[in-house]
């Protein structure tokens, strides 16, 4: 299927600003841009219509932008409470979602969040708290911290704290493999420092038997010269001893 052609009616995320037109699938232009009102398809009819209303879509784009900064001021940093069963390791029976999130967040800040505003990137499966973005404007984010505890008073703990009540299973694995990997780093240093000693050992007996070797070599030049000086000695009283016959 052919790629779609549209106009942006505003800041979309990763795709561009009001005014550009762009080539994206068909399906999420059909199922997200088009119905959201977020573009249109890029027709010269259409194009003709952005260009004369582009001053009053421009006016409507900042309008809502201030709508959504107030928002952003409202719940941007906040502990957002969120009680959730879970295991006496801290592991959750059930799951959290975007709508979870967004309806947490009415109920702590009496703010209306849209679901489609939260950004959740990852599983929640633990106690604790969780970093989550939230898109009140194709142009403005905010970050809230998402506190799941059991019960209102963990979760105020936990607040007060900055870290979970109960480490959990995921922890105690955690800290179990950090200690397997230092208990190997330090197994593998050892092992480092005994090869080094060796080869010092083996170096040291090298140099010794190199000592040894150039005191035997001298040793043997002194007894070559002894023995040769002798000789000479007894040459030198040979032939004395023949002169003294003659």
């Amino acid at each position: 299927m052919s790629a779609t052609k549209i106009i942006l009616l505003e800041h979309v995320e990763n795709l561009g600003e009001m005014g550009d037109v762009v080539t994206v699938k068909p399906g999420y232009a059909r199922n997200f841009l088009l119905p959201q009102k977020k573009a249109l398809r890029a027709s010269k009819e259409n194009v003709a219509y952005f260009e004369a209303q582009k001053k009053h879509l421009a006016a409507e784009n900042e309008k809502r932008k201030k709508e959504a900064q107030k928002l952003a001021d409202k719940i941007n940093g906040l502990k957002i409470p969120l009680i959730r069963q879970a295991s006496e390791g801290g592991q959750l029976y059930g799951s959290v979602n975007a709508r979870d999130i967004a309806d947490a967040i009415l109920a702590s800040s009496k703010v209306t969040v849209e679901r489609n505003m939260v950004r959740v990137n990852q599983n929640f499966k633990m106690l604790g708290l969780f970093p989550v973005d939230i898109m009140v404007h194709p142009e403005i984010k905010v970050t809230v911290t998402i506190n799941i505890a059991r019960s209102l008073e963990e979760a105020e703990t936990q607040a007060k704290t900055g870290q979970a009540l109960i480490a959990g299973e995921s922890q105690s694995l955690a800290e179990a493999q950090a200690e397997e990997v230092l208990k190997d780093v330090l197994d593998e240093e050892g092992l480092e420092a005994q090869k080094a000693k060796k080869a010092h050992e083996e170096e040291e007996k090298a140099e010794e038997s190199e000592r040894e070797a150039k005191s035997k070599e001298r040793e043997a030049k002194k007894a070559k010269k002894a023995k040769k000086d002798e000789a000479s000695a007894e040459d030198e009283s040979e032939a004395g001893a023949e002169e003294e016959g003659e």
